[in-house]
């Protein structure tokens, strides 16, 4: 079986997904679908696809077995509706909303229409990761404390509040998401602070310049999350988790697993965008989604859980989730 697949928004972040792709036997890149008609023929010409403007006219016009939407956080919404309303599966990139009430409706169109879906939490799939989480599996895990501080993306739709949601819940998801996923528990409180004021020479800008989360767990286990987009000359991307006999220390490209007179410390990320596009292909292919590890009800899990730090910082006390 060859999987016609679609994609909609075929910007920067959609380029190592439609290059994977290109690269698998059994996937042909039907149509590529972009606002920017230039980029949309551009990648059309690329990938030997249709270009297209509107998603819409793509839905109606082509034989799509899975669609790729790679669009910013604001766009989201119409395009997984479509694909729920024809049964087409959909891979979509993190987060999955700027509003929590659209991530609910659109979860419970997957429900009733039963797609598979997956969502690009691809550090899920490193071997980094793994290796972490295989440390991790028989520890009492007691909290940890996660990071992704350095400087401002360039696009100009980041820096807007509504339309990324801020850089906790744009950026630093994929360490709120990997948390949860080492921790093993779904967070029940969340406290959080934040600041501003030092980018005020940044035209539109009214997102954080930085903020910390404190989280509590239902297993017990304390988390603390934070975040800055205001570096210029430092950065700290990774995760800590803390048990009585290991630490684990996670990065994107590598995992130091500590224990009582002994470090072993591997580089290794595997590339998890290829492995998270292969097993969501064959996941569309075989019907089984079983290998997915970030499907849409897990990454709302997620994105719950960095809204409730955007409603603490506006209401400053606790949420409890």
């Amino acid at each position: 079986m060859q999987v016609r697949v679609g994609a909609i928004g075929v910007g920067h972040m959609a380029g190592g997904h439609l290059e994977n792709l290109a690269g698998f036997q059994d996937v042909r890149l039907t149509a590529v679908c972009d606002i920017l008609e230039e980029q949309a023929e551009r990648r059309a010409e690329e990938f030997g696809a249709t270009p297209y403007t509107d998603y819409k006219e793509m839905f109606d016009k082509e034989e799509l077995d899975a669609v790729y939407i790679c669009t910013p956080p604001f766009a989201h919404g119409g395009q997984e509706q479509i694909s729920c309303d024809l049964g087409i599966p959909f891979f979509v990139e993190k987060p999955i909303a700027v509003q929590l009430e659209q991530a609910i409706e659109i979860h419970e169109a997957i429900e009733g229409s039963g797609i598979i879906t997956s969502v690009g939490y691809h550090w899920r799939y490193q071997r980094n990761v793994e290796r972490a989480q295989a440390a991790l599996k028989d520890e009492q895990i007691v909290g940890a404390l996660g990071y992704w501080m350095g400087g401002m993306p360039g696009v100009g739709w980041w820096r807007v509040r509504a339309q990324s949601g801020g850089q906790h819940v744009e950026q630093t998801t994929h360490i709120f998401d990997l948390c949860r996923y080492l921790v093993g528990s779904e967070a029940i409180s969340v406290h959080g602070f934040a600041a501003k004021g030092s980018m005020t020479d940044i035209p539109n800008y009214d997102i954080d310049d930085m903020s910390v989360v404190n989280i509590g767990f239902e297993n017990g286990a304390a988390a603390n999350i934070t975040s800055a987009c205001i570096l210029s000359a430092w950065g700290r991307i990774k995760l800590e988790v803390f048990c009585r006999d290991v630490f684990v220390e996670v990065s994107g490209s590598s995992v130091s697993i500590n224990r009582a007179g002994s470090t072993e410390t591997r580089e290794d990320n595997s590339d998890g965008y290829l492995r998270e596009d292969r097993v969501f292909i064959d996941a569309v292919k075989s019907g089984d989604a079983s290998r997915i590890r970030s499907p849409y009800s897990d990454a709302l899990q997620t994105f719950r859980l960095t809204m409730a730090a955007s409603d603490s910082f506006a209401k400053g006390k606790q949420i409890n989730l």
